[in-house]
């Protein structure tokens, strides 16, 4: 505790840790956090989410799919469509690339009609459900559906397994497809197999080609009621099998575990997290594991939209990264091989690029346990491949996406000293990593930068290597690494290379010496430029490991402020006929809805105007977070767009997350007692706080006057309070 801690703050935090119950906390009765989250949030305009059922970063994630092609099915789902083609057990949450959708069910009151050379595609037209919002209803760990055909559909969700509840009207047929042949975008299949292992259970496999290059999904579904009779058939050409299972039973429950190993592994991950057919009680279990997580940060708002927003984002920060080894340990290696986990639980889908800047550092606050698991994960991939994980899916390498952020989130680990990862192999591990021949590495050494007509999105890449490099150099110093700290930080330090003082941007350099032209700073082309997903003014400012350094070279903290108000001030944000559709969530030139400007806003503390970062978080905070399906102003990117919301809400976010500092915004909500430890909180008070209210009139940390803009990642692990005095001018 802060030595600066007074005598009565001291006597009630220890009264608060005695009760085990601070203010903001639900006592006993009161009404559950999971009443306060909407999974509809996000499945509209671009957010990409999916509104099945989850359970905290389990291993499966059952929930609709449309069978729409394109950008806004990435998740399998979007609000704006009116059938269902399946509830499939494997999605992912706001990515822009769509895969998974695996192991497709659907209940059919009819006889399906199987016709020669037809697409799964084309068979899903004429048997895909219509269905109304009305009839539709989700909460964490739960969905349900009524269907036009009059099918109700319940789905829950265990650790690794699928729980679904089918009722059939009273007449007719009592049919289940069981469709292997379901893809969306890039995903083919080309193994597949399903097999009636006894009249209770069947087992299969898929095999598929697409964003993860070779993915192995096995599964194991277990049926209440026996099944009457079975064929299977192929829907779509070879390799892509499709089980028609019919039943007598009115009501039938079907669970479903998955394996990226074997159909023995799938069937103990079923017998393991799914023994049983109380649906109910399944649905409960699920329920209180989501209320578990989400009372790591309690608030107090008047406002029940806020509440709705916040915990919604609380929730979608908890699907991604996903559990990948099984029960025993074993998972899929890179190179197809059998793996194993020993003494921690491996998992998957690391949208790096994305999460690295807020959704991480969340996690080293709330989830350490698993941050140290989470560090071990990727370490494993770099003890398979040499490398550490770009973008890993299923036990791929997507390399999508620029840099390797996975050195940004074990530096970060490194430097919080959470968990007992091997600290020398890590650092081998983000230094082997960082000197790999990727993107134009070799020539970033040889040159001091990336030459824009070698490689493709140059500036992006060069500036993303050169965070990841401080990133090393942090880490170096720490273990006494003294000739690799001055190595790493000098590279860190050749952003500035691409820095062009006549037109005041980064730019793209060409192989001789010369600036790519012709220049426009608003220009975005998605693919072929020298930025990834944005423009010149928004790669301005992606130096958050030395701000110093680009105040410089802006010449000075009047201009760099004065620039960064431009860019928000400008009346176009980007120019182009073929712009990435991710540059959403404009205020002027800044684009909320991509990641790169995630921390920009919070660049005005370090040019003395702070009110600047206070006015800007409102407006994001207000007009790009909503409580309705179009909530999100862009992709949620596996848990970073609601992370900056869920950090800026409480009035703080991690610039540069090695660093070990969260600079201030300005909160909205009203409290936030956030569970650092056993018994231990830290406590953010901003009682003033309102749309209207967004001014910082002072700080107080465990009753002392802050006199800077930040507060540290010790400060807040150690428990204490953080007091917002706010008003209305600044």
């Amino acid at each position: 505790m802060s030595k600066y801690l007074t005598a009565g703050i001291l006597i009630s935090l220890m009264l608060i840790q005695a009760c085990n119950r601070p203010s903001g906390l639900p006592s006993q009765g009161t009404e559950r956090l999971t009443a306060w989250v909407d999974p509809f949030i996000g499945t509209g305009f671009h957010g990409h989410t999916f509104p099945g059922a989850a359970y905290p970063f389990g291993q499966v994630q059952v929930s609709p799919d449309n069978g729409t092609q394109g950008w806004d099915w990435c998740s399998g789902y979007h609000y704006s469509d009116s059938v269902i083609a399946g509830f499939s057990h494997l999605h992912l949450s706001g990515t822009g690339i769509g895969d998974l959708c695996d192991i497709s069910f659907l209940p059919l009151n009819c006889e399906p009609e199987i016709r020669k050379g037809e697409s799964n595609r084309d068979f899903l037209k004429r048997y895909s459900a219509k269905f109304s919002h009305a009839n539709e209803y989700a909460e964490p760990g739960y969905y349900s559906v009524r269907l036009g055909n009059d099918i109700k559909v319940e789905i829950t969700v265990t650790e690794r397994a699928g729980f679904q509840k089918y009722v059939f009207p009273g007449e007719g047929p009592k049919n289940l497809l069981i469709n292997l042949g379901f893809a969306i975008n890039w995903d083919k299949p080309y193994k597949t197999e399903i097999s009636l292992a006894d009249s209770f259970t069947v087992t299969g496999v898929r095999l598929s080609q697409g964003w993860a290059e070779d993915q192995h999904v096995f599964f194991a579904t277990r049926f209440s009621e026996p099944v009457k009779s079975w064929s299977v058939t192929e829907i779509g050409g070879k390799a892509r099998s499709a089980g028609i299972f019919r039943f007598e039973a009115k009501e039938l429950l079907v669970k479903t575990a998955l394996s990226s190993v074997s159909i023995e592994n799938a069937i103990a991950n079923l017998e393991s997290s799914a023994p049983g057919w109380d649906f109910g009680a399944v649905k409960a279990a699920a329920s209180d594991a989501w209320e578990k997580e989400l009372s790591k940060i309690t608030i107090k708002s008047p406002d029940n939209d806020q509440k709705k927003i916040f915990y919604s984002a609380l929730y979608h920060t908890m699907i991604a990264p996903s559990l990948f080894s099984d029960e025993n340990g074993e998972f899929k290696g890179v190179k197809g091989d059998v793996q194993k986990a020993e003494g921690y639980k491996r998992y998957t889908v690391f949208s790096l690029w994305d999460t690295y800047r807020a959704l991480h550092p969340l996690f080293t606050i709330i989830q350490g346990e698993r941050v140290n698991d989470m560090v071990k994960s990727m370490l494993d991939h770099y003890r398979q491949t040499g490398l550490l994980p770009v973008w890993e899916l299923e036990g791929n390498e997507t390399f999508c996406m620029v840099g390797n952020h996975a050195i940004s989130v074990i530096a970060e680990a490194v430097m919080k000293e959470i968990g007992d990862f091997d600290r020398e192999v890590a650092f081998q591990a983000i230094k082997a990593s960082s000197l790999y021949d990727r993107d134009g590495m070799r020539l970033y050494d040889s040159l001091g930068y990336i030459p824009a007509d070698i490689i493709r999105q140059s500036v992006a890449k060069q500036l993303e290597i050169a965070v990841d490099d401080r990133a090393v150099a942090l880490v170096a110093e720490k273990l006494r690494k003294h000739e690799d700290a001055i190595y790493f930080y000098k590279r860190s330090q050749s952003y500035s290379n691409l820095f062009d003082p006549e037109t005041g941007f980064f730019r793209g350099k060409k192989l001789s010496g010369e600036w790519t032209t012709p220049f426009d700073p608003l220009y975005s082309k998605h693919e072929g430029s020298d930025y990834t997903e944005g423009n010149a003014w928004q790669y301005l400012w992606l130096v958050p490991h030395d701000v110093e350094g680009l105040t410089e070279l802006l010449g000075g903290k009047e201009k760099f402020a004065d620039k960064l108000d431009q860019m928000f001030a400008l009346s176009e944000g980007v120019r182009g006929e073929e712009a990435s559709a991710d540059i959403t969530g404009l205020i002027g030139a800044y684009a909320h809805g991509n990641e790169p400007g995630h921390h920009t806003t919070f660049l005005f503390n370090y040019a003395d105007r702070p009110w600047r970062t206070q006015e800007l978080n409102r407006i994001i905070q207000t007009t790009m977070y909503k409580n309705s399906p179009d909530g999100l102003i862009g992709n949620e990117d596996c848990g970073q767009m609601s992370a900056w919301y869920i950090l800026s809400a409480m009035g703080f976010y991690p610039v540069f997350p090695p660093d070990m500092k969260y600079q201030l915004g300005s909160p909205i909500v009203r409290e936030a007692v956030i569970k650092v430890g056993p018994g231990k909180f830290f406590i953010v008070k901003a009682p003033g706080a309102s749309v209207e209210n967004k001014y910082v009139k002072r700080v107080r940390l465990n009753g002392k006057v802050l006199d800077r803009t930040y507060i540290t990642h010790d400060e807040i692990m150690e428990g204490g309070l953080l007091e917002f005095t706010m008003g209305r001018s600044r």
